[in-house]
């Protein structure tokens, strides 16, 4: 007998960071199998599609004088009520620790022996930033205490957060992967016509300079996405583009927007790159310009998992990534890529050489990097374990809010 469709709430940011995409994706893929999901958020998630089991509650929070600041959490919390009320969540999947699964517990709370179930999935910076600052820690541990179940995308966030949090060994922290939809991300084209129309298109991406669009065109393209944050070193980006720069011909498309882009943009100038180097800004779907690039920078200070390097081998793209937080489960040092210690730059650049020095070496690394992702890192291999979690807590004995 067909197990019965659930009624599923996911709080989640709407932004255009991994812990939304992750989050708006999982909830389209489980209304593909049936279930019924309402996000709820302050504002509607970048790649959400409405459907006919999707669904989209706007939290509003109304501005008092009396608040210094608006206090979101609450609201959120209210909302969830409502939600849950109205339509009879089975559970709720809190995507990011603060403020969503303390906003599930409260909601929680009001709800009492009707009260939906609260998954946690932790998306990183939600522990090794927010959730270390002393503000916010025991309300972070609280939360995820309270959790009928946590889960983390790497081994390494599972223990960092056993370790910011001071949670024993022991706590249950269920390792569930991120994900890609390897149908729509796919490597570029290999029919000549077809591989013709694509390096007119990279081309053209840089065709605003005619003289650098001739003197570069059909050159290695390397690429970084990001929200463009500290703990990305979008600047240690362009210092390896340079160094790759100064020995041979060599383009940069840089894919997202943040606080640090200005910085980057006056540097590329500053060394008097901007004729090579293009900002492409944020975009919803990377499906389409992602297989332009020839590789994929990724110096990042730490990563929880790394999604844009999935997403990038997933065409068929090999990272030079750092060897920090949970790259390494990602990106397979002289198999799917190459590591390098934080901040060596010319670590990543030498890496880079190799790449572009030798295309064979690139191309196998790439198919390498995509067979892994479509038997490891799928969006049906992901679905099929939070489905199990999901069943595995509603089937536990029912656990009720103090």
């Amino acid at each position: 007998m067909p197990e019965r469709p659930l009624h599923i709430g996911i709080s989640c940011f709407p932004t255009i960071g991994g812990s939304g995409i992750i989050a708006t994706e999982l909830g389209l893929a489980l209304a593909e199998r049936g279930h019924s999901v309402y996000f709820v958020s302050y504002d509607t998630p970048r790649r959400f599609v409405p459907g006919e089991r999707v669904h989209f509650y706007n939290v509003v929070v109304p501005d008092y004088p009396v608040f210094q600041r608006a206090p979101y959490a609450l609201a959120l919390a209210s909302k969830l009520v409502q939600v849950a009320t109205w339509h009879g969540l089975d559970l709720i999947h809190a995507h990011y620790a603060l403020p969503h699964a303390t906003s599930a517990f409260l909601a929680r709370a009001v709800l009492g022996d009707a009260a939906p179930q609260v998954i946690t999935t932790l998306h990183g910076t939600d522990v090794t930033l927010i959730g270390r600052e002393d503000s916010y820690r025991a309300i972070t541990r609280f939360s995820l205490e309270q959790s009928a179940a946590v889960t983390a995308p790497s081994a390494w966030l599972a223990g960092a957060t056993r370790k910011e949090l001071g949670l024993a060994e022991s706590t249950p922290i269920d390792v569930i992967a991120n994900f890609v939809d390897t149908e729509r991300l796919q490597p570029r084209p290999t029919d000549p016509v077809q591989q013709a129309a694509h390096a007119a298109h990279v081309d053209g991406l840089f065709a605003d300079d005619r003289c650098a669009a001739e003197r570069f065109a059909g050159t290695p393209v390397l690429t970084h996405i990001s929200n463009f944050r500290p703990v990305k070193r979008t600047l240690d980006v362009v210092h390896i583009f340079a160094s790759v720069a100064a020995r041979r011909p060599v383009r940069l498309l840089f894919i997202g927007d943040g606080p640090d882009r200005s910085r980057c943009e006056a540097r590329v100038r500053e060394l008097g790159l901007a004729a090579q180097v293009r900002f492409i800004g944020l975009l919803d779907h990377v499906a389409e310009l992602l297989p332009c690039a020839d590789l994929l920078l990724m110096p990042s200070e730490t990563e929880s998992f790394g999604l844009a390097a999935l997403e990038a081998a997933s065409c068929a793209i090999p990272a030079v990534a750092s060897d920090a937080g949970g790259l390494p489960e990602v990106v397979e040092h002289g198999v799917t890529g190459f590591l390098a210690p934080v901040g060596d730059i010319e670590a990543f650049a030498s890496h880079v050489m190799t790449l572009l020095n030798d295309p064979d070496l690139r191309r196998t690394m790439g198919r390498a990097a995509r067979k892994m992702v479509c038997e490891r890192f799928n969006l049906d291999r992901a679905v099929d374990r939070y489905e199990a979690l999901y069943r595995r807590v509603l089937a536990a004995p029912p656990t009720t809010c103090p």
